[in-house]
């Protein structure tokens, strides 16, 4: 199976063993979920921000009074 080296100050290392420690892990078992949960974190805020996309209309209907100004809104009004 392929490994990796991975080379840490003493603070940072320490900092990463206090964190596997703080999950009830190896600090082998939680340095290899490191990537995988970002990896899955990436997903979801890529799924939650098309979700908002699709039902922004919605939400701007809902809540007119508390509609954010567009980014290209906010553009031009900082233009002028």
């Amino acid at each position: 199976m392929p490994s990796l080296n991975i080379s840490f100050t003493e603070d940072e290392l320490e900092a990463v063993r206090a964190a596997a420690a703080a999950e009830g892990k190896s600090l082998k078992q939680y340095v290899h979920d490191l990537p995988l949960r970002e990896q899955q974190r990436l997903q979801f805020v890529r799924y939650a921000v098309a979700w908002g996309e699709q039902h922004r209309g919605e939400f701007d209907e809902a809540f007119a009074n508390e509609v954010p100004p567009r980014p290209q809104d906010r553009q031009r009004v900082e233009a002028a």
